[in-house]
């Protein structure tokens, strides 16, 4: 008796050790995660023809305002690169850094590392496992993560990093990550451009084809 029921037992028990948990993250995600990877892929194509980032600068002198547009691959400017140009030399009378691709180390891996994440998401697709829904997600999570702090670091070393010889004393400050400040004479509005918009939709895509192949594989288990 105590035999068969040890027997009986033993697919149940072994969903819950260490083993079951890996043959759970093993399980196959099905067909809808598998397209949502794949729609996560293509929503990482727009962060190479639009901005990731659009800055603002509205002043009495500057009705029409300065406004800078940051790719993920370069530094742009309204009026044909003009206001690139007219912001570095404001900056150069407070004590700024100017503002030149160059510094942006970020240019150099960004485009890189979105393109893997592209592969990494269509290989998942083809794969259709649980443990590689979860690899990709959090990659993704990080990526973007990271990203924002990198972007925040960057803003704070620019309003910090101030020569003291420069003809204009002000004190440190930092630009505004989100929406708008005050900054002397200027109004500095600072929001995400349709390239964020887009990689943030694959990060909510990639979650979704773990949350849903999670419950799949759970349910699975379950009738094991």
């Amino acid at each position: 008796m105590s035999d068969s029921i040890t027997v009986a037992d033993r697919p149940r028990a072994a969903t819950r050790g260490p083993r079951g948990r890996f043959h759970l993250l093993d399980a196959s995600i099905g067909a809808s995660p598998r397209v949502l990877l794949v729609v996560a892929a293509l929503c990482l194509l727009p962060t190479y023809f639009f901005p990731l980032w659009n800055l603002t600068m509205f002043a009495p002198q500057y009705g029409d305002g300065l406004r800078l547009h940051i790719y993920s691959h370069e530094l742009d400017g309204g009026n044909n690169g003009q206001d690139v140009r007219e912001i570095n030399v404001l900056n150069h009378y407070i004590g700024m850094h100017d503002l030149q691709a160059a510094d942006f180390t970020e240019f150099k891996w960004m485009p890189f590392v979105i393109g893997a994440l592209g592969l990494l998401f269509l290989r998942a697709a083809v794969y259709g496992q649980l443990a590689q829904a979860l690899d990709v997600f959090v990659m993704s999570l990080y990526f973007a993560l990271f990203s924002l702090w990198s972007f925040g670091y960057k803003l704070y070393r620019y309003g910090h990093d101030l020569a003291p010889t420069a003809a204009v004393k002000v004190a440190p400050f930092m630009p505004p990550m989100f929406g708008h400040k005050k900054l002397a004479n200027f109004d500095v509005y600072s929001f995400p451009a349709a390239g964020s918009y887009a990689l943030g939709a694959a990060v909510v895509l990639v979650m979704l084809a773990f949350v849903l192949g999670w419950r799949r594989a759970r349910g699975s288990a379950v009738e094991a």
